[in-house]
């Protein structure tokens, strides 16, 4: 009889364990706002934009779709940047497949960009052919 009790407790503790892991992982909603002002160092573009960014923390999966206007030319490029704090720049981490306004696109992160972005040291940057070190940037903030 105890046997079967410590079999029953044991796959009831198992069942617990195995059910509760996916608890802990979340989708997190992160944004973006794209300025000229943002670039480092700042231009007069008046273009402006916005970029609405999900993480899921189980598959690391980071999904984004961004909106801009006001750009002196068509996107030529853009990217995830990081790590940086604002003002400050960094290496290309993340490329978008495609740059145009409206583009959405994901990527599964690693365990350090995971760790930027929740630190919020991952920036977006998207280019022209006149700013080619960039025309609007903004942070991805929680």
């Amino acid at each position: 009889m105890n046997g079967k009790r410590f079999a029953i407790a044991a796959l009831a503790t198992i069942a617990c364990v195995a059910l509760s892991g996916p608890a802990f992982a979340e989708k997190i909603s992160m944004k973006a706002n794209l300025t000229s002002a943002a670039e480092v160092p700042p231009n007069t573009s008046p273009g402006k934009g916005t970029a609405d960014v999900t993480f899921d923390t189980a598959s690391k999966m980071l999904t984004w779709k961004t909106t801009y206007s006001g750009l002196t030319g068509p996107a030529t490029m853009a990217h995830f940047h990081g790590p940086a704090e604002p003002g400050k720049n960094a290496p290309v981490v993340i490329p978008f497949k495609d740059a145009a306004s409206g583009a959405e696109g994901s990527a599964t992160l690693t365990d350090t960009q995971a760790a930027d972005l929740m630190a919020g040291k991952l920036y977006i940057n998207v280019h022209t052919e006149a700013n080619k070190g960039g025309e609007i940037r903004g942070q991805v903030t929680k």
